[in-house]
């Protein structure tokens, strides 16, 4: 009904005593939904051999559990620790290359031993966008900046393509970039760079000529919007430091790098927000980075509650949600608001599966008396 994907206002279920506006977009992109379907066709393909993912194939534990479940091995945590050593592994195991996509180093020592990666190998074409991307601006000579988490694997791996053809250095947020910035402008000591972007640059990097042209691409998961304000904000640096040296030449144009499907999501979150509700519940991995940028948006309109399953919905008193700033999680009582109609905003991460979001649905349905189920519900929109 929307094919053009203009319409970013939330779907409407309402079971009466309660209203669920579902976000336009949610749950599971191209990206992750490829990925998990290789995986499952690769256990169904070769019964019998031992296969392996590099670490966790997206951010979310059910989906994991799943895959371990048809017998695949993590060779890494999601940051980076080795958890089977690459010595066990012969060229006659599979390694699966999870969505993130992996390092060039880790992709060397796989072919050294004989391990097919590219049969096997289940990157996001929008991470290998970005890839290719920084690769082209790179070879005309320009620093790639990449917004992102410095120790999530996908930014590990964007950062290892990005450094193979020049200059590259990760910043996390608007503030470091404003610290970089500093170096650009030559309000900070050269000096003081590498000590406060340790680990965050790339080998030789050289803080005098490295930074005379850059462009900027992202970790896909991260807010779009951020990494435009980012972006943005370095543009305008480098107009100011080279008013008379054609700007335009120091500043590379990366908009086309944003990831539709993070920004979709992202999008629709916004689009959900102007409904008036009580509460959100965003729905994912608790180490989902595209889920917690969503949490992000939430909070700053009203209370948010940030859970993986519906089991974390305790009753209609309690709820145990997690807190992604302090990594803990909370209970929260009296979470439902004694009204009617209570109002709920629901999203989650891309990382998400859909059973998950109607297994909240039908949780928070049951502490009411409602006519109808979700099956009825949702007919009118097919």
């Amino acid at each position: 009904m929307d094919k053009m994907k203009k319409d970013f206002s939330p779907t409407l279920l309402d079971f009466g005593p309660v209203q669920i506006f579902l976000a336009r977009h949610f749950g599971f992109c191209y990206g992750v939904e490829n990925a998990i379907e290789i995986a499952f066709r690769t256990v169904e393909e070769n019964p019998g051999k031992r296969i392996f993912l590099l670490s966790e194939m997206i951010h979310n534990p059910q989906v994991n559990a799943d895959l371990q479940a048809h017998g695949i091995q993590f060779l890494q945590d999601t940051y980076g620790k080795q958890l089977i050593p690459f010595s066990s592994i012969t060229n006659e195991d599979i390694v699966l290359i999870p969505a993130f996509g992996t390092t060039l180093a880790i992709e060397k020592e796989l072919r050294q031993i004989g391990i097919q990666t590219e049969k096997y190998d289940t990157t996001c074409p929008f991470v290998e966008k970005v890839w290719n991307r920084s690769e082209v601006i790179a070879k005309k000579n320009y620093t790639i900046v990449i917004h992102g988490k410095p120790t999530h694997e996908e930014t590990r791996a964007t950062f290892s393509h990005a450094a193979k053809n020049g200059p590259a250095i990760i910043v996390k947020d608007m503030a470091e970039a404003i610290e970089l910035a500093k170096y650009i402008s030559g309000e900070k000591k050269a000096t003081e760079f590498y000590s406060e972007f340790a680990n965050q640059f790339s080998s030789g990097f050289d803080i005098i000529k490295d930074l005379y042209r850059i462009g900027v691409v992202n970790q896909t998961t991260m807010l779009a919007s951020d990494t435009q304000a980012i972006a943005d904000y370095l543009k305008q640096i480098m107009i100011d430091k080279f008013t008379h040296d054609n700007p335009a030449e120091h500043f590379a144009d990366t908009r086309d790098t944003l990831c539709y499907a993070t920004n979709d999501n992202q999008t629709a979150v916004a689009g959900m927000l102007e409904t008036t509700a009580d509460l959100a519940i965003v729905v994912g991995g608790y180490n989902s980075s595209n889920t917690s940028h969503l949490v992000e948006l939430c909070e700053e309109k009203l209370p948010t509650f940030f859970i993986n399953d519906e089991e974390k919905i305790l009753s209609a008193k309690e709820i145990l949600h997690y807190n992604f700033h302090t990594k803990d999680e909370l209970l929260s009582y009296n979470y439902l608001p004694e009204k009617e109609p209570v109002k709920i905003l629901i999203t989650s991460g891309a990382s998400c599966p859909d059973a998950l979001v109607e297994g909240v649905i039908e949780k928070i349905i049951s502490f009411y008396s409602v006519n109808s189920d979700i099956e009825k519900i949702t007919k009118q929109f097919t």
